[in-house]
């Protein structure tokens, strides 16, 4: 008996070893959403951390590609508030008011700029090494399916959480760029909808909206949900309209009826 307690006090002393080393968060950790129905499609019951996802507009102008920094935004203000986070772009530029409209301020921002997307995707897996970190962020076209399998290997090692977040900005290729597969756990794409009306706004003038989609997962259902857009805490619900309705398969748009 005292050989099978020294046996589980050994085990016990390597899984808190194994979370120490990955910045004290233990294998298979999640962030959950505020939605049950967005949760219920994700296998673990949420967000996989440690572990590489992809967020995409659907389109390939700016303003997808702001929404969908704005939905990333808000998933990691929630990621350890205290530790920052590595945001890596070869192009354009972080529009940083917008980012803390939705609760990551500059002072969670480390910004890396590269010569080109190859060693942006290069910063992120040195950046992956650090536990140090909340998470890190590469903006990129392109993602090569070898590139991807060093990021989410990277990312289980350390235990940070890796995101790619997609901006095509040549339209040609955007199609291509967006069927080829990655090794992402999950894949992500935001769109925004008309606003909704809250009971003191004029029509137009309520909530934003934006189509999520759960377009790949790993062991999961690909879904959509209509969503109140996130605010400075981070959280995104289901629009009112949508709470009670099961979550549509993907590639149905979900309007409100």
């Amino acid at each position: 008996m005292a050989g099978r307690g020294r046996s589980e006090s050994l085990a016990a002393l390597r899984r808190r070893l194994e979370a120490l080393e990955r910045g004290g968060r233990p294998a298979g950790a999640v962030l959950p959403f505020d939605s049950a129905a967005i949760n219920a499609a994700l296998p673990q019951g949420g967000l996989a951390l440690g572990a590489l996802h992809e967020v995409a507009g659907v389109g390939s102008d700016e303003e997808d590609g702001a929404i969908a920094a704005a939905f990333l935004a808000g998933i990691l203000v929630r990621l350890t508030p205290e530790r920052p986070v590595l945001w890596c772009l070869a192009a354009g530029d972080l529009y940083g008011p917008g980012l803390a409209a939705y609760g990551l301020g500059p002072e969670r921002l480390i910004l890396a700029r590269t010569p080109g997307e190859h060693e942006a995707l290069w910063a992120m897996e040195e950046g992956l090494r650090s536990p140090a970190l909340a998470a890190v962020i590469g903006e990129v076209e392109a993602l090569p399916l070898a590139a991807s399998r060093r990021l989410q290997l990277a990312a289980e090692a350390s235990g940070v959480t890796a995101f790619v977040l997609r901006r095509w900005r040549n339209g040609e290729r955007a199609a291509r760029q967006r069927a080829a597969p990655n090794a992402a756990v999950t894949r992500w794409r935001v769109t925004a909808l008309p606003a909704g009306v809250d009971a003191d706004d004029a029509p137009g003038i309520g909530s934003p909206r934006w189509l999520l989609e759960l377009w790949r997962c790993r062991g999961g259902v690909p879904a959509c949900w209509m969503v109140e857009a996130s605010d400075a805490t981070g959280h995104v619900t289901l629009a009112a309209e949508l709470g009670d309705r099961p979550a549509a398969p993907a590639g149905r748009q979900v309007l409100a009826g």
